[in-house]
């Protein structure tokens, strides 16, 4: 029972709502991929709950989301004015846990592949986690591009911290920030942030193509072709970067960010004979259309052998 605020009409402030999915789903390394990369004062994984502070249509408050213990689905607590738009706020949180996929589908799929069945018979529910919101999901990958995701995460405590927003009066001190906006992070002052001068310049360039919309990474509908172009253009932001967010961000089921490092490794050690990206390339062809979930099982075994988030 959630002893919900109330406004002046005596409307309760908050709201429950249940996101169904088909199983299996591996809730429990769902969330470890959030926890390693956790935005300290944004968002936080506690109790086995994703949560963080949220704006939509203008009203704020905060969410909670857990896997219910006994149906196929996750459960959102919603509290404060943003409760009001729960209905619309349950098909990006949907989008942002991948509820949509049907892993026995692509489990069918991979598993003819004798490198990746073991990997999926490991962990048959892995997802691809995406993300609350895209602008925030490229920040995270331009400042994580050559550093460690432990890395990648304190700075960008340290980039809320410097151009964020306190939430005042905001109960759970693990999500009191908002993440900085476009228009803030453009404009904020990032010497002596832990980043080389050109990737804060690659950083906060992005920042102002978001702030004047020449790059609506948010925007309803994407156009992720013109998307990925339009990234692409951008100083500092190469391939690796937009498949990435592709992957995460824009739903791509078959994005493949070829020059990650752990994934060429993955590969040569299993075929020493591929070392090349047009290799490896040509190899991957047979996981089409699912090279997400192939980089996330690869990922994967890799953090469950060596205890070290990867990807991104």
């Amino acid at each position: 029972m959630i002893d919900c605020e109330r406004n002046a009409m005596n409307t309760p402030l908050c709201a429950t709502i249940e996101l169904p999915f088909k199983p299996p789903l591996d809730w429990a390394r769902m969330l470890r991929f959030f926890g390693g990369r956790s935005t300290a004062g944004v968002e936080a994984v506690e109790d086995g709950a994703y949560l963080r502070a949220i704006e939509w249509a203008s009203d704020d408050g905060t969410i909670a989301v857990r896997k219910h213990p006994r149906k196929h689905s996750l459960v959102a607590t919603i509290e404060g004015k943003v409760s009001r738009h729960a209905e619309a706020l349950a098909a990006p949180l949907s989008r942002m846990f991948d509820l949509q996929t049907d892993p026995k589908k692509i489990g069918s799929c991979l598993t003819t592949d004798p490198w990746l069945a073991p990997l999926i018979g490991a962990a048959p529910g892995l997802r691809v986690p995406g993300s609350w919101s895209g602008y925030e999901l490229v920040v995270r990958t331009i400042v994580g591009q050559q550093v460690s995701v432990k890395a990648a995460t304190t700075i960008v405590g340290r980039v809320v911290q410097r151009a964020g927003e306190r939430i005042e009066g905001h109960p759970h001190e693990a999500t009191a920030w908002r993440f900085p906006t476009p228009q803030a992070l453009a404009s904020a002052n990032l010497v002596q942030i832990g980043m080389p001068g050109k990737r804060i310049a690659a950083l906060q360039g992005f920042a102002q193509a978001v702030a004047s919309g020449d790059v609506p990474i948010d925007g309803p509908d994407p156009d992720v072709p013109a998307l990925r172009k339009a990234l692409l253009a951008l100083p500092g932001i190469g391939p690796w970067t937009v498949e990435y967010v592709a992957m995460r961000a824009w739903r791509d089921p078959d994005a493949w960010p070829e020059t990650d490092l752990v994934l060429m490794q993955a590969i040569a050690d299993r075929d020493p004979s591929m070392v090349r990206a047009a290799h490896q390339r040509a190899r991957t062809e047979a996981w089409r259309p699912w090279r997400s979930y192939a980089a996330m099982h690869l990922w994967n075994e890799f953090a469950d052998r060596l205890g070290v988030a990867r990807g991104g």
